[in-house]
């Protein structure tokens, strides 16, 4: 039009060319791209009005697209990454609720017993319940102090559920091993000592991990906003299991003591009573007193899963059959790990973080799929007074751009300068030519608005201008876009020209300009050099070794398989590897501590403790965690659906290395057991010698000893 002159080739897409032609002429087509700059002056008026003209035409290209069904139009205005980021959130509201009155509903459940006295449903249920307090006090807090809300947040509940109720779950279980002819008071502390100082050592983990992601190391903004807020929700978990819930349990205690029901809480009544009432009433009623023998000390093993675990599990998983399949699912397990640990992909691709069917994804696909050999047209900014007319002033312009294809007031000025032979050397008459003649041409005129002119006097200056850069790119526009910003961007600071490169996507890219893996390698760091200098204060050094060996394990094993699973490593993703290093420690380290310390005779005795001890409530939590996390699948998003997959990976991982492969590789290797064996046939010998000794002096009191 107007015998414009223009480069075009970013907007054509599925070219054909005519064959054998020399000047490669374009014969057709698929996809053409048009871009609309709407013009405003910065005032808060005119962005309304913008925004009100870009929802306005997304609105009839919409409608276009229904009355010609033969086209297929995709529109993305300024504000619709935005509003597509955010959508997430309203798609995810109703499925949150849902995920919670699962974890309700599996918490309560996993907490019941046959037994109406021991069973505790309302203590799971209070349990999730306190959880979900702490989680609103922690938001309320948030937007107290001016926080904005963003889709990335919605991982916060799960991330806060999963730490909270394994609190929650530990505590009953302390309290199923305490004695049952305590009072209620002892017991409720025997609980405690037993319980929180595990729960304390990974609260502060979680704490330092999420401190060291929310520091100024961290260069993703969206991972410290969200590091800092759970930071918050840590703790306000940590004080509301141990105020709140302590209560409840104080109460639930204070009921059994009584002799209440558990659920009805009515006074149970005896045993000659229900015999003469009917069956449904005896089950209702039945406290555990036809399943207790007069040998028998701990009522509370008739719990389904310590059942399930003392009676079957142990024994299988220590059977010296499945310990050689046990290891090579270990080294499949590794070598898959390893193998997706070499493949990482920065995900710089802003279609993991928006709803899946929102018309920025749809405008994205079709884009990469027809426009993925040139990248995103690159705004190029000069912001302040030039000597455009200076001959090094114009070679230094050209550096910048080489390399790029231009779409450049400057270069058509130039050259239409050179085409009529006119000299423009200095201020006034480069100025001059400029205004009075180029910009006056129909194939120019579009470039006024590219250059800002101020009048001082009667001299007048170009105080910015602008011009757009192409540049040509293979197939995986992303990484090479990422790649020419870190090469743009420091040549901004360096060159004598003052300029800022931009585009919208830009946004999302600048995620992974530096390192993306950042944010987990100084939170792993972190909690690796707390584990570390704790090396020999703890009552045992091994432990802490295998707490080690176990949580690097859980971590590349998450890191590698999310990989395999087409995750790439973005802002979610990040966030979920940052929380698995504290998921496995929270799950493993009460485990590991307790066979450590354990005094039986051999290692295999030692592991069947530990899981009789703590199996219970690793099993509780991670299947309420996991069972959360269904309602996820349902939710049209990509970021959720990253959230799921990084999620149910941690879970499964960890819950493979408690349950099968920490069994089996505990009973290879240290630490020993023997010292424990010698210690106690010395202790017995002793006794042994003492009592022949009793015998031989008086041997009238041998029946009496």
């Amino acid at each position: 039009q107007d015998g414009r002159s223009s480069f075009i080739g970013h907007q054509l897409g599925g070219v054909m060319e005519v064959p054998n032609s020399k000047d490669q002429r374009v014969k057709s087509a698929r996809a053409i791209q048009i871009t609309y700059y709407l013009q405003t002056y910065g005032s808060v008026t005119q962005d309304l009005i913008g925004e009100k003209w870009e929802s306005e035409f997304c609105k009839l290209m919409h409608e276009m697209q229904l009355d010609h069904q033969d086209l297929q139009l995709y529109s993305l205005a300024s504000f619709s990454l935005w509003k597509d980021f955010h959508q997430t959130s309203l798609l995810a509201r109703g499925k949150i609720l849902v995920s919670l009155m699962l974890i309700l509903l599996t918490a309560t459940l996993s907490s019941s017993m046959k037994d109406c006295l021991r069973s505790k449903p309302f203590l799971g249920l209070l349990g999730v319940l306190t959880i979900c307090i702490s989680s609103v006090t922690a938001a309320g807090i948030f937007f107290i102090t001016d926080g904005k809300y963003n889709s990335t947040l919605l991982g916060i509940p799960f991330f806060a559920m999963g730490h909270g109720t394994k609190g929650v779950f530990e505590l009953l279980s302390g309290w199923r091993r305490t004695r049952e002819n305590l009072p209620f008071k002892d017991r409720v502390a025997d609980a405690y000592s037993d319980v929180m100082v595990s729960y304390t050592m990974t609260s502060s983990l979680y704490f330092i991990a999420f401190g060291m992601g929310a520091s100024p190391f961290t260069n993703i903004e969206a991972v410290k906003v969200f590091c800092q807020n759970m930071c918050v929700s840590i703790l306000l978990n940590y004080f509301y299991i141990f105020s709140f819930f302590g209560s409840c349990l104080v109460f639930a205690g204070q009921l059994e003591q009584n002799r209440y029901h558990s659920i009805f809480c009515c006074k149970i009544p005896s045993a000659e009573y229900l015999d003469r009432k009917p069956v449904w009433f005896q089950t209702m009623m039945n406290d555990g007193h036809q399943h207790t023998s007069h040998h028998e000390t701990n009522p509370y093993q008739h719990h389904f899963i310590q059942h399930f675990l003392r009676e079957h599990y142990n024994e299988w998983i220590t059977n010296i059959y499945v310990k050689p399949f046990v290891v090579i699912l270990y080294l499949i397990y590794a070598s898959f790990s390893f193998m997706g640990c070499l493949q990482i992909n920065d995900g710089a691709n802003i279609i993991n973080l928006l709803a899946s069917e929102s018309p920025s994804v749809s405008y994205a696909l079709i884009q990469q799929k027809y426009f993925s050999n040139y990248s995103p047209v690159i705004g190029f900014y000069i912001y302040e007074p030039l000597e455009y007319w200076n001959g090094t002033v114009q070679e230094d312009l050209k550096t910048l751009s080489q390399g790029f294809n231009t779409v450049s007031w400057i270069e058509q000025y130039y050259q239409y300068l050179r085409v009529g032979n006119i000299s423009a050397t200095n201020k006034s008459d480069f100025i001059s030519i400029l205004q009075s003649s180029f910009l006056k041409k129909p194939e120019f005129q579009h470039f006024k608005n590219d250059i800002i002119f101020s009048k001082a006097g009667d001299e007048n200056n170009i105080i910015a201008s602008r011009l757009y850069l192409v540049a040509r790119t293979s197939e995986n526009t992303q990484r090479e876009a990422v790649e020419l910003l870190e090469k743009l961007r420091p040549l901004s600071l360096i060159q004598s020209i003052k300029f800022i490169v931009f585009n919208p996507t830009f946004v999302f890219m600048d995620h992974y300009g530096l390192s993306v893996t950042m944010p987990v390698l100084i939170s792993g760091f972190g909690i690796l050099l707390v584990l570390i200098l704790t090396f020999f204060l703890v009552i045992h050094p091994l432990g802490n070794f295998w707490l080690i060996l176990s949580v690097t394990s859980i971590e590349l094993g998450v890191l590698g398989l999310m990989t395999l699973w087409n995750v790439d490593m973005d802002c979610i993703s990040i966030l979920c590897l940052i929380y698995t290093l504290n998921f496995a420690i929270d799950h493993c380290a009460p485990l590991l501590y307790t066979f450590v310390l354990a005094t039986e005779h051999t290692r295999t005795q030692c592991i069947k403790n530990s899981l009789q001890e703590h199996g219970t409530a690793i099993l509780q939590n991670v299947s309420s965690f996991l069972i959360g996390l269904v309602p996820l699948l349902f939710v049209p998003s990509n970021l959720t659906f990253t959230l799921f997959k990084c999620l149910l990976l941690a879970g499964s991982c960890t819950l493979l290395h408690c349950f099968v492969i920490l069994p089996v590789f505990l009973t290879f290797f240290p630490p020993s057991k023997k010292h424990h064996k010698k210690k106690k046939r010395a202790k017995r010998k002793e006794r042994e010698e003492i009592e022949c000794i009793e015998i031989q002096e008086n041997p009238d009191h041998v029946t009496a000893v």
